[in-house]
């Protein structure tokens, strides 16, 4: 069952860039490219209009604005595709909202997390998000808005099969 164009355009999906991610284009570019985050805006920004997605595309070195931006996506029924840098390794409290709200979460990461240094932990949000992306470059950007919209649509299917029976 498709969505009606006029439901599409109502849905949203929250973008978050944690930590350090203010810093593209110059930090590490051997590992995360020369793309800075206003390149990545502008590929959500495009992605979301081929989409028919209202785009919010935020970045906090602060992990509360993190959580604050997550619980406005669960009070908006909006999707979240997150990459949080450190903060998916070391945030508990940003697991935490991510397992407690209803909405889909798409973890991202432009580097591939499970390369990296053996000090690092595993990440907390792989553990609550319903899908993660890692490795592909910026590219992970499209392809989590894609799984977004992809499960915006499912749950809207399984939202209006559930209000006619």
């Amino acid at each position: 069952m498709s969505i009606p164009s006029r439901l599409r355009l109502q849905r949203r999906v929250f973008v978050l860039n944690g930590s350090n991610l203010n810093l593209l284009g110059t930090r590490e570019p051997h590992l995360y490219g020369t793309a800075t985050l206003d390149d990545v805006r502008q590929l959500c920004e495009r992605t979301c209009e081929q989409l028919e997605l209202a785009l919010v595309f935020m970045q906090s070195n602060a992990q509360s604005d993190l959580i604050d931006q997550v619980h406005q996506a669960h009070a908006q029924r909006s999707a979240v595709v997150i990459n949080a840098g450190a903060y998916a390794r070391t945030s508990l409290a940003l697991h935490d909202a991510v397992k407690a709200v209803q909405v889909p979460v798409i973890e991202i990461h432009i580097t591939n997390i499970y390369q990296r240094d053996a000090y690092r932990p595993p990440s907390y949000l792989s553990r609550v998000v319903r899908g993660s992306l890692c490795g592909l470059g910026i590219d992970v950007y499209r392809l989590g808005l894609m799984a977004a919209a992809t499960l915006l649509d499912a749950d809207a299917s399984s939202e209006e099969e559930h209000a006619i029976r």
